[in-house]
């Protein structure tokens, strides 16, 4: 049981650095193959896109917006003249995304992400963002559209643009503790892309990469941007509370392949266009036929569940019929966003609290990993029903 916690504090650590290993192979390919040649590779270093955001440091610090010291042009690497690898030291962490990138907005303190788009490459972007930020579609509960905080242009890029959102965390981190946890996001995602539809954009990307969650209630000390189970400062573990205590609201991320209709348009056609799910049934052999785009992130967000809560945990059957209709091979067979929204509603009626309430088991977890959740688990539910708090834990709005 005392064993339990540093396991799993391990083998999370272990997995951050394999995930960080995968990034750097690939950020070294993508260099090579921008540059032709390799270049020096000591843990730590800038990269070449880090170079960029450290030269538009001090002109995004007088928009008020400040970078971490790493970018800063004076920084020098605090691991110097120390007993200690890069990755022990807070500044010794790349960023994960060559066009994203944290910050502090300066005039309150609030932690923010800033992403490059390049207008040539995305056109739609900003309009499609700043279009769900109009007061009348930005005020409604239902729209989980991620928020564009401002919109920079880059002096002397004309073709640059720089978004700036909130500091967002990946929707499956930290874990989920109850199926209620898990039926509360899926509620929101349905009900986020039904809004987006019922707007006439279509995602066509909304896969899990890009399905992030407002976590900073869940964090009482702020996690750090590149390895979220640290500290912001580094200074050890960080601490969560879950997701019933502090429900979170999950946003739709990335426009970048987003398109908005005329109303009148009832059947819109596009080519279509990968994302980051490459497994979508029409693209496979019909690459060059146009289709509609709405069926398509019907596929996404079904395949979303499959591979994060389907295939990884258990409890959670009840989702696979929806699911499986979701993915069908034939678009036009899939249900449209109203319908699953309707469907969904009465499989979560039907729902029983002692179901909401049980917890979410990984398939991944073992013996000792199960005796310790589940212990914290049954403390935790017995103060819920005691205190009476939702099984189906709501944000307020």
């Amino acid at each position: 049981m005392d064993k339990s916690p540093k396991k799993t504090k391990a083998e999370r650590k272990a997995a951050e650095a394999a995930e960080l290993e995968r990034h750097e192979a690939l950020r070294a390919q993508r260099e090579f193959e921008a540059f032709g040649a390799e270049r020096e590779r000591r843990p730590g270093i800038l990269t070449v896109y880090e170079v960029w955001w450290c030269q538009q440091y001090q002109w995004l610090k007088d928009k008020g917006y400040l970078l971490r010291p790493r970018y800063a042009p004076e920084w020098v690497p605090s691991w110097e003249g120390l007993q200690c690898h890069p990755f022990d030291c807070e500044d010794g962490h790349i960023s994960r995304y060559s066009h994203i990138i944290d910050a502090t907005r300066m005039s309150d303190g609030l932690y923010i992400s800033l992403k490059v788009v390049n207008k040539s490459v995305h056109p739609h972007e900003v309009e499609i963002g700043q279009y769900f930020m109009m007061e009348h579609l930005a005020s409604d509960p239902k729209n989980h559209c991620i928020p564009f905080l401002d919109v920079l242009s880059v002096p002397n890029e004309e073709d640059k643009q720089i978004l700036v959102m909130p500091l967002l965390l990946n929707f499956t981190m930290p874990r989920f503790d109850t199926v209620g946890e898990v039926v509360e996001c899926l509620r929101q995602l349905f009900e986020g892309l039904l809004f987006m539809h019922n707007n006439h954009v279509a995602h066509r990307d909304c896969m899990s990469r890009n399905i992030m969650m407002d976590a900073k209630y869940l964090y009482p000390e702020p996690f750090h941007p590149v390895m979220p189970h640290m500290k912001r400062d580094f200074s050890g573990y960080v601490k969560h509370l879950t997701r019933t205590q502090r429900p979170p609201k999950y946003y739709l991320i990335d426009f970048g392949l987003s398109r908005r209709y005329d109303a009148t348009e009832e059947n819109p056609l596009e080519y279509p266009i990968f994302g980051g799910d490459k497994s979508v049934p029409e693209f496979q052999k019909n690459a060059n036929v146009p289709m509609n785009p709405f069926p398509t992130d019907i596929y996404y967000l079904g395949n979303t569940i499959r591979q994060e809560f389907l295939y990884t945990k258990k409890g959670l059957e009840f989702l696979k019929p929806l699911a499986d209709d979701m993915v069908q091979d034939d678009p036009n067979g899939r249900p449209t966003m109203e319908a699953v929204v309707e469907r969904f509603d009465l499989i979560s009626q039907k729902l029983s609290s002692w179901k909401l309430r049980s917890r979410v088991v990984s398939r991944e977890d073992g013996l000792l990993e199960n005796m310790y959740y589940g212990t914290t688990h049954w403390r935790r539910r017995i103060v819920f029903i005691v205190r009476r708090v939702s099984a189906i834990p709501r944000p307020s709005n």
